[in-house]
């Protein structure tokens, strides 16, 4: 709350953050800069603005990769506190060229609780290991359906997420409820976090993003304090 956010979408193939944020167009360009769009507070961009509705992006790697460049460093983003990008799954080239281009300061994992959700997202964990990225934690989506009774249904298995990150020695950020407001808000522009803020995959969403700014902070400020060490021989 209060933080500078920057959202890049670097889900170049299927650019869907303009419409769950309501965002139609981007703001005039100053020079060669772009300027990006705003909503709820935060500064945004996305393939989906630079292109017309529904025209597929037929593009190579070196063209993904360009693009990803371009939104990093032709992108007016001023001052930030957060720049959060938005990563297709898989372990294809906008993760890497994205850990290539800048150093980050960490990566979230989101996963699914059944099986087949837990191999991919083990698969994107361990890719950013090997780049050197650190695991800020693992977040499981879709955890369950809150019945009208006050039951729960386990309509994607039960328990993966943390199941995954006592694994890979990973944090366990929190599970987030499947909610049909999650869907509307998405396809009206509207995230629930606005329209329904005391719902309970609002309150998840909002407990999660606290606990990653609270690791980044951390980290930040480790760095701030490191003093070089010089060697005399």
């Amino acid at each position: 709350s209060g933080a500078r956010v920057g959202l890049m979408d670097a889900d170049i193939y299927g650019p869907n953050t303009p419409t769950m944020l309501g965002v139609e167009k981007l703001p005039p360009p100053q020079g060669p800069r772009l300027i990006p769009a705003q909503a709820y507070g935060i500064k945004m961009i996305s393939m989906g603005l630079l292109v017309k509705p529904g025209q597929p992006l037929i593009w190579r790697g070196p063209m993904l990769n360009s693009a990803i460049r371009q939104f990093l460093q032709d992108v007016e983003w001023g001052e930030l506190d957060y720049l959060i990008v938005d990563l297709p799954p898989g372990t294809g080239d906008a993760a890497l060229s994205l850990a290539q281009a800048l150093p980050l300061s960490g990566a979230v994992i989101v996963t699914l609780p059944q099986l087949v959700s837990l191999e991919d997202a083990g698969r994107g964990l361990n890719m950013f290991r090997t780049l050197e990225v650190p695991i800020l934690g693992i977040i499981e989506n879709m955890s369950y359906l809150e019945l009208p009774d006050g039951t729960r249904m386990d309509i994607f298995g039960s328990g993966g997420g943390e199941q995954l990150a006592a694994a890979t020695q990973a944090n366990f950020l929190g599970k987030v409820p499947m909610d049909p407001n999650v869907r509307i808000g998405g396809d009206s522009g509207k995230p629930i976090v606005v329209s329904y803020p005391d719902s309970a995959p609002a309150k998840s969403l909002t407990e999660i993003a606290q606990k990653i700014a609270a690791q980044v902070s951390v980290a930040a400020l480790s760095q701030k304090n490191e003093l070089p060490i010089n060697i005399v021989e």
